[in-house]
Order: C-alpha cells, then structure tokens, then sequence
C-alpha cells in the first residue's frame, strides 16, 4: 500500500469490522457485556496494526535523539512504500549527509590547526630569539620570518577560495581567453613566486600552447587552475627538469595538458590528490588545498581533470566543453 491515508482508513475499517463481528457472535449475552467485547477487540486490533504502521516513526525518533548527542550513523527500515516509507528513506539520505557533513568540519578543523601549527610556532620561535637576542634581525632571520607569514596567507588564501567554491558564492564570467598568451603570463608569475619564497628556479617551462586556440571560461577561475596545477608541477619537478603546458583542441572539448619530470602519481592516489588536504606525499610547507581548488574551479565550467599515465613523472589533463 502506497498510501498512508489509505493504510490508516484500512485500520478504522478493520476495527469497525472485528467490533462489528464480536458484536454480532455475542448478540445473545446482555448488551453492555457484547459492546465491551467489542469495544476490547477493536482496540486489540487497532493497537497491532497501528504499531506496525508507525514503528519507522519511533525508529525515526531514537535517532533523532542520538544525532542530537552527536551519534550519526543511526539509520530507519524503509518496510513500506507509502508516505512513512518515503520519510524513512529521505531520513536516512539526511543523516548520511549529515555524517559526512559532521566528518568533513571534523577533519578540516583538525587539518587547519595541524597546518597553522607549524608556521605559527616557527614564527614564534624567529621572533622569540629576537626578543631575547639569540638572534640578530639580519636578512636571513627576517627572510625566515617572511616565508612562515606568507604560508599562513597562502592557507588563508586557499581555504577561502575553498569555502567560496563550495558554498556556490562564486559566479563564472565567461569570455573568450587565448589560452597561449594566459599560459605565458601563468608562467611568468610561477617563476615569480619561485624567486620570491627561495624555490629553486632552475626548472624550465615549455609553453606548447597553440598562438589562435582560445577556450570560453571565467579568467580569474581559470588563472586558479593554471597557478596551483604549475606550482604543484613546479614541486615535484627534479633540479634542471621541465615543466611542459601543451593545449589541443577536440570536436566537443578543448584539452589542457600540465606535465612535470617528477616521481608521477601511483594509480592508487590519482582520485585522492584532488581532496582537499591530501598532498600526496609532499611535505614542503604546502596546504594541501590547491589541487582542491582546481578541480571545484573546472567542475564549476562543466569541465573534468584527472591524472593521465606518463613514464616520464606526472601529467594533469583539463577538459573545457568546446566554446558554442
């Protein structure tokens, strides 16, 4: 029975029904006696079938109680199809996403304060020497002290792209972007950035982009998705190793192409260096986030990105939906 309202009528019906016969079969003994027996089987009757109809209801009720004490992984039994049974079956759709919910604001608190832990007690430790005079406030210690305030900015900066992205408060404005000319100034802020924090800057950048390919996407998203996928290139690229950005266009998409000379990405962590903290091994100072990033700023231009197979280290391949 698919409907509630028809199920309860069958309840009234069926109490009506059994009084109706007790009566009837007791019609010989004196009236008050018969119209209590049936007063008694009605209720019988009513009381088992009305327990069966609502026990998703009480089920419902336990976990209600047991979410608010933080416990998430109570569940209903769907027994039916009916109105109960569509709220039993959207109840525990809730409480699944409410567990992954509770499960992601747990490890984003924890993965925040490891990572603010330790530029923070780095900086503290650069600026206590000063204080006591241990140290002198030379180039060197200030240098020091600059690099751990710029990783608190790049965290900062990170999660709050982040949170923009999915909380859906960012809006796309598309427009024609060459992609030779952004990819070269991409580059160009890459070694920017490299000189600036003390990276290494001997790895060489190989534009393959052709000059007339243009994509229809939002330049500030997409200026997002060249900086961390070069940056994370730009880390794991050996000394004297290249950095390749080569670009092709396809009849319904146009492909983006990032590849570095490092170790690679097993098969294995391919899906997960897209989530959010994870670093694949790296342990430079580096949120964790930029990956993350990119990928909410394609899958926000209806693209994809994944890690396709090369022998010779990493390769990261964008595709945007072809331009209208």
């Amino acid at each position: 029975m698919r409907s509630f309202k028809f199920k309860t009528a069958v309840v009234v019906g069926t109490a009506l029904f059994t009084s109706s016969v007790s009566f009837w079969v007791t019609a010989q003994w004196q009236f008050r006696y018969a119209l209590l027996m049936a007063l008694a089987v009605a209720f019988v009757v009513t009381w088992v079938l009305a327990h069966g109809m609502t026990s998703p209801l009480r089920e419902m009720t336990g976990a209600v109680r047991r979410m608010s004490q933080g416990d998430y992984t109570g569940r209903v039994r769907a027994t039916s199809r009916d109105e109960i049974g569509t709220l039993a079956t959207a109840f525990n759709q809730m409480a699944a996403d409410l567990a992954e919910t509770d499960t992601y604001r747990r490890e984003v608190i924890g993965n925040v304060a490891h990572e603010l832990r330790t530029p923070v007690a780095a900086l503290h430790a650069v600026l206590e020497n000063l204080v006591d005079g241990v140290a002198t406030p030379d180039r060197e210690t200030l240098d020091l002290a600059l690099n751990q305030t710029e990783r608190l900015g790049r965290l900062i900066t990170d999660l709050l792209d982040l949170s923009r992205v999915e909380g859906g408060a960012v809006a796309l404005h598309r427009g024609p972007v060459h992609l030779h000319g952004f990819a070269s100034d991409a580059v160009a802020e890459c070694r920017l950035r490299n000189r600036s924090s003390g990276s290494r800057t001997d790895v060489t950048f190989h534009n393959a982009v052709p000059t007339d390919l243009t994509v229809e996407a939002d330049e500030a998203r997409l200026h997002q998705v060249f900086a961390n996928l070069l940056d994370n290139a730009t880390r794991h690229s050996p000394p004297g190793g290249t950095v390749a950005i080569a670009a092709r266009s396809e009849p319904t998409a146009t492909v983006i192409e990032v590849a570095d000379q490092g170790p690679g990405v097993a098969p294995a962590e391919r899906s997960r260096i897209f989530e959010r903290f994870t670093r694949g091994g790296s342990r430079d100072g580096q949120t964790g986030l930029g990956l993350a990033i990119a990928r909410w700023a394609i899958a926000l231009h209806d693209g994809e990105i994944d890690v396709v197979d090369d022998p010779d280290g990493c390769r990261i391949r964008v595709r945007l939906p072809a331009a209208r």
